[in-house]
């Protein structure tokens, strides 16, 4: 197969067409000089202000910061569950503007339907956004696919108070693949679980990314979360009118192992670097 010459000087629809391709994937989720100032009962607050950042096709970019910072507004702007003062949003080519099947949400609270089953939490998602273009059997194949990627194929019958912290967080994870997002937004989704379930769940995202190669955007608290899952690590300054403070990239080789990790110098490195960013307090 010919590969176009994309430094040709005279360029043909192919190749237009080709450079265009390279630009939207460097640029799939584009956060454009965003603003957001809510009114309140004190008068307005400025919650973001500038906020500038373009996020690859594929990449998995974590936010942190202090309480306060405007993490999950941010991630709000992005699941089209807010709208800026200021600025704009866009994924693939298409400005944020309302919720949308190509956003998918994870939230710390699971929010599972408790009267459901597994499958039916999660065939609700899926009827919901391809009930009008697919058979029945098609929907139940598209649920059932979503639990076997998070491995809950056994507690598909089970409902919500027979599982554990640890499997309803997986059932929401697997309720947000179900629609096939194109991203998948995830609001400190393993902050209310102990220890070993979070390293459990984590390992599930890693697999996930490797399998699927989707794009991430996380919002987390947890240093070593960010370091081991991440591509680049986004920094936020304290609030208000908090923005972008720094952005550290991560390169460490995929896929990842945090066995391997414990004695990585770059890792070691990048942990070190995030913390000295939250302990310098930056406003």
């Amino acid at each position: 197969m010919r590969v176009p010459n994309l430094s040709a000087p005279h360029d043909t629809a192919a190749v237009m067409h080709a450079k265009k391709q390279l630009v939207n994937a460097d640029k799939f989720v584009q956060i454009q000089n965003v603003g957001i100032t809510f009114n309140t009962g004190r008068g307005q607050f400025e919650a973001l202000r500038n906020v500038s950042l373009d996020i690859a096709s594929g990449e998995i970019v974590s936010i942190i910061g202090h309480s306060g910072c405007g993490k999950s507004t941010l991630l709000n702007l992005l699941a089209g569950l807010s709208m800026p003062t200021t600025g704009g949003l866009i994924c693939d080519g298409r400005e944020i503007a309302e919720p949308g099947p190509d956003r998918a949400v994870v939230f710390q609270s699971h929010s599972l339907l408790p009267w459901l089953t597994c499958y039916e939490n999660v065939h609700l998602a899926v009827e919901r956004v391809f009930g009008k273009f697919e058979s029945k059997a098609e929907l139940r194949a598209r649920a059932i696919h979503a639990l076997q990627q998070v491995g809950l194929s056994h507690a598909m019958d089970k409902r919500p108070s027979e599982i554990s912290g640890g499997m309803k967080q997986r059932v929401g994870i697997a309720r947000a693949l179900s629609v096939q997002p194109k991203v998948l937004l995830m609001d400190e989704p393993f902050g209310a679980l102990d220890s070993l379930t979070r390293a459990a769940l984590q390992d599930v995202v890693l697999k996930l990314h490797h399998d699927l190669g989707m794009t991430v955007v996380l919002i987390t608290h947890d240093v070593d979360e960010a370091v081991l899952l991440s591509d680049r690590v986004v920094m936020m300054t304290n609030g208000p009118a908090a923005t972008i403070g720094k952005i550290l990239p991560v390169a460490i080789p995929r896929p990842r192992d945090r066995l391997d990790l414990a004695d990585n110098a770059e890792y070691n490195h990048c942990r070190a670097e995030v913390l000295r960013f939250l302990h310098a307090g930056h406003d």
